[in-house]
């Protein structure tokens, strides 16, 4: 019996992805987060950006993330994070779509991620079948069928045809670009009827030659009960 096959997949952050809007000083549509947030005081209302640097210019542009908002509607621990530059919340600012679309830019996420495939040591064609377990460290979208190349170190030709002949199982289309956690499974070609067949021809086979040709041609039930064992 064969147990069952097991692997994880996990998509790692290896950069920020840039903010793709005009700058107003060069030609260039890059920006790269800081690393700073400004916090501003006006009594008890506060203003609060992201601070971006152009990737030609250096020139450093405002993202508003609060604008004139109460002192009491932010968390004294979240108020002072962006009062010290915090990493973490710099990050989660920087990939923050919903960010993006209420400021009029778009993220670039380009050289952002890597995979990370721990796999079972088995042939691809093992007849047990493999569970993957896909997680996304960043939200960053992928196409599933290049998830599926460098995940299985196969050709994009390759992993279609497989997916076409029910080889790799997924909960949705292979050029579909995902950014979630899912699970795929992938499972052995099905035998050739040529295969299939052969222990039969085999065993036929046997059987004629411990029945004698003179047996068969005068006994043809005879070889049938041989065969199947009758």
């Amino acid at each position: 019996m064969h147990t069952e096959r097991k692997a994880r997949w996990a998509v790692r952050q290896s950069a920020l992805p840039t903010a793709v809007r005009s700058c107003p000083d060069c030609s260039s549509t890059r920006h790269r987060p800081s690393g700073k947030i400004r916090v501003n005081a006006n009594g008890k209302l506060l203003d609060v950006w992201l601070l971006l640097s152009c990737a030609g210019c250096d020139r450093t542009s405002k993202v508003p993330v609060h604008e004139r908002v109460h002192t009491s509607s932010l968390e004294p621990a979240r108020r002072e994070a962006y009062e010290n530059n915090d990493l973490a919340v710099v990050r989660e600012l920087m990939m923050s779509a919903s960010l993006a679309a209420k400021n009029g830019y778009s993220l670039d996420w380009s050289g952002t991620w890597e995979l990370e495939a721990r796999t079972p040591l088995h042939a691809i064609d093992d007849p047990t079948p493999l569970t993957v377990l896909v997680s996304f460290e960043l939200p960053v979208p992928v196409r599933v069928e290049r998830l599926l190349m460098s995940g299985l170190g196969l050709s994009r030709s390759r992993v279609r045809r497989m997916v076409a002949d029910g080889r790799i199982r997924l909960p949705l289309a292979p050029d579909a670009k995902v950014r979630r956690d899912f699970e795929l499974t992938v499972h052995a070609p099905a035998a050739p009827l040529a295969q299939l067949a052969a222990p039969v021809a085999a065993t036929r086979r046997e059987a004629v030659r411990e029945l004698g040709a003179a047996d068969v041609v005068e006994a043809p039930l005879r070889l049938s009960r041989a065969v199947s064992g009758a």
